[in-house]
């Protein structure tokens, strides 16, 4: 398992790889993680982030419980 804590003032770059239907989420600066999600995986990425935030009663607009 390779485990990831992302805090409010990390980089997030997206990069999208149009021509191979993916895109890169680099978390960080000089040596970034790079997350690659196929165009498809995208709305389930989206979904298990928005369930997440529900479970901790955070809104996506940065708003609190």
């Amino acid at each position: 398992m390779v485990r990831l804590h992302v805090t409010a003032d990390l980089p997030i770059r997206v990069e999208p790889l149009v021509f191979a239907g993916r895109v890169e989420i680099r978390l960080g600066n000089a040596f970034p993680a790079v997350l690659v999600v196929d165009r498809d995986a995208l709305p389930r990425l989206a979904e298990a982030l928005a369930e997440g935030q529900a479970a901790l009663g955070t809104s996506p607009e940065g708003g609190g419980a």
